[in-house]
């Protein structure tokens, strides 16, 4: 596998995390709110059984590479990724740090409940 580069960002995506607010009815409801946002790569997965699998299912697993940082090291599995420009949401399933310590991949699946 070759290394990846920064050119290779082409895309906005935000990462939200799950919170709580009040339904205004005395309850509270699950919320997504934006952290922080940053340029990503998408690597698109193809081949395995798995993948073949979750397609037939109506899911989408691909990876979404992005740049290593304070803000992108906190995120976790409960959060979610946005594309910015095109409002699609990705559950993360899986978070990989990179071997060079450059890059974060996250193993993220369309067509889920986040």
């Amino acid at each position: 596998m070759r290394k990846p580069t920064a050119g290779e960002l082409f895309y906005s995506v935000a990462f939200d995390r799950k919170g709580t607010a009040s339904d205004g009815a005395g309850g509270t409801t699950t919320t997504f709110a934006e952290q922080f946002a940053c340029r990503a790569a998408y690597v698109h997965l193809r081949g395995g059984e798995s993948v073949q699998a979750a397609r037939l299912e109506g899911q989408h697993p691909q990876v979404i590479r992005v740049r290593t940082s304070s803000q992108t090291r906190g995120v976790t599995t409960d959060w979610r990724i946005r594309d910015k420009r095109t409002g699609d949401v990705f559950a993360i399933r899986d978070i990989t740090p990179g071997l060079d310590r450059q890059f974060i991949d996250f193993l993220c699946t369309t067509g889920v409940a986040t």
